[in-house]
């Protein structure tokens, strides 16, 4: 068939597109709805400053441009390939979650930086809510939300704003303040910003600010009293796949977290009710496609440093020159050869929400050399799983019997064929590892009112994959396991919000840290899920 030929057959059928809005980049990707075939796709990198020790932002306006260079960058593209952009039927958001934002409505300017996910300037904060609780308690507020009091969500982050930028608190006194999280400051842009712009959210990124009751699937009074929070400043909850608004002559159809879009993209379609854990998960929206649709939950285990120690690897010590490279490094060796890597580097989130453990690499002798400690990054990245695995086997009492990964890192085959190893279970990759944005543009595409993309299981379309089994015997599986297992006991407990110096006279405290957490602390989220496949 010839590329005219070709150009001209695609442009009969409806094409779907999603803006993948993460941590590191954004991308804007355009999918043929009947064959989820990637047509084409651009990606623009997003910057991170760190103004103190702990501390992570980004630039809202510096995230809204990279969409809309993504979009015009892409349709080139398409153009270029004699696709009629016309044929784009529907535009789905899926988006770093957690991250916190607050605008001014009346002049569509942000009124500080986004407070990114893994941000630790909060953990003071956050100690002290725990240890007001009744047996102090961070659980405290789990059967509401699904989640733990932690540094993590959004809720103690907008709480930092409200009561350290004067900005943000003279905006909420003068009812000019919006709150939300990446999805909601690009779709009040999208769709017009201060000229009409729509302040929604969807349940899962709802379900991920402390605010939301995962049972009502609605904003909660006592929550958003709990941590002080005026309800006006919150954007409308819809579910995951309807129509929030237009977008120029396109019309931006639904909205998705980036976990809850990789859910779909990956084919997880199973009923769902929430199920609490009691070994460290989270309780969280899967999803919900459809005004008038059941919501969907999942188990969620979050990983704070997974891929981002590869980064670390090569902006901080400077062992490898790109994140390619790393697989090559660590199949040098083929081992760690008794090292072990735990990069708490923002302490440990699932399954021991521990945010005072800092990172350590321990097993060390003279003839450790950089490969070795390039395979114990892999390789930590496959222990993180595996300790969350095993949480949701103890939560379920059935074991999982294969692992379904996506992301950048799966494109690594050693880190493939390494967590199946891990795990001792098969590791299933998609051919096509974009399930993120492919699950955002899937839940677009079957909103009410566009309806060009069936998620029936009989019409879904199946995706090629591979399998890594696993190639080592479980005994070495099991004595690896346990030696990070007693590494991760080694980098608990390291570090406290308030740092003892001394000034000559015995120690002090030293005295920079804020009322609400702004104190001096040290510094994917790649996450694992579980469907909920019973009531509680």
């Amino acid at each position: 068939m010839s590329t005219a030929s070709y150009s001209e057959r695609i442009t009969m059928e409806p094409l779907v597109a999603a803006i993948d809005q993460g941590t590191s980049s954004t991308r804007f990707l355009v999918f043929n709805s009947k064959t989820a075939e990637l047509l084409s796709h651009h990606q623009v990198g997003i910057k991170q400053s760190f103004p103190k020790e702990g501390w992570v932002e980004e630039d809202p306006k510096e995230i809204l441009q990279s969409v809309y260079e993504c979009m015009e960058r892409t349709c080139e593209k398409l153009g270029q390939l004699n696709i009629d952009i016309s044929n784009i039927k529907a535009v789905g958001v899926t988006n770093q979650r957690e991250t916190t934002l607050v605008w001014d409505k009346e002049t569509g300017e942000p009124l500080y930086n986004a407070i990114v996910w893994l941000d630790l300037r909060t953990q003071s904060t956050v100690e002290r809510l725990i240890n007001s609780t009744p047996g102090k308690n961070k659980n405290h507020l789990k059967h509401k939300t699904g989640l733990p009091i932690s540094t993590y969500f959004s809720a103690v982050k907008l709480r930092w704003l409200m009561d350290n930028v004067e900005e943000v608190a003279e905006a909420v006194l003068t009812h000019r303040a919006m709150f939300g999280t990446v999805d909601s400051w690009l779709i009040w842009c999208l769709t017009g910003g201060k000229s009409g712009g729509v302040h929604v959210t969807d349940v899962t990124n709802a379900s991920r600010t402390m605010l939301f009751n995962i049972h009502t699937l609605d904003w909660d009074s006592e929550l958003c009293k709990y941590f002080d929070v005026p309800m006006e400043i919150l954007p409308q909850v819809k579910s995951s796949s309807e129509i929030y608004g237009s977008m120029v002559s396109r019309c931006l159809r639904n909205c998705l977290g980036d976990q809850s879009a990789a859910l779909v993209g990956q084919m997880c379609f199973q009923d769902g009710q929430p199920v609490m854990s009691d070994h460290g998960l989270l309780t969280t929206l899967a999803y919900k496609l459809g005004k008038d649709s059941p919501a969907h939950y999942a188990l969620e285990g979050s990983v704070a440093i997974a891929g981002a120690v590869v980064r670390w690897l090569k902006d901080n010590l400077g062992i490898i020159q790109s994140s390619a490279e790393i697989e090559k490094l660590a199949g040098d060796v083929g081992s760690s050869y008794g090292c072990y890597f735990v990069p708490a580097f923002s302490g440990l989130y699932a399954p021991y929400w521990e945010p005072s453990a800092r990172g350590i690499i321990c097993g060390l002798t003279q003839f450790t050399n950089r490969s070795h400690l390039a395979f114990a990054a892999l390789e930590a990245v496959c222990f993180q799983t595996r300790e969350i695995l095993e949480a949701m086997n103890q939560d379920y009492g059935v074991p999982l019997t294969q692992l379904q990964v996506d992301g950048g890192m799966t494109s690594n085959r050693l880190l493939m064929q390494l967590q199946a190893d891990v795990l001792c279970i098969p590791v299933v990759k998609p051919s096509m590892s974009e399930t993120t944005a492919l699950g955002a543009a899937m839940a677009a595409g079957a909103a009410e009112g566009v309806g060009v993309w069936s998620l029936t299981p009989g019409n879904l379309t199946t995706i090629p994959t591979d399998k890594y089994q696993p190639l080592i015997n479980p005994e070495e599986s099991e004595f690896r396991y346990a030696r990070w297992k007693k590494a991760v006991q080694k980098a608990m407990n390291w570090e406290t919000t308030e740092p003892i110096v001394s000034n000559g006279n015995g120690p002090v405290s030293n005295g920079n840290a804020d009322p609400l957490g702004s104190g001096p602390c040290l510094s994917g989220p790649p996450r694992v899920w579980a469907m909920s496949q019973r009531t509680p």
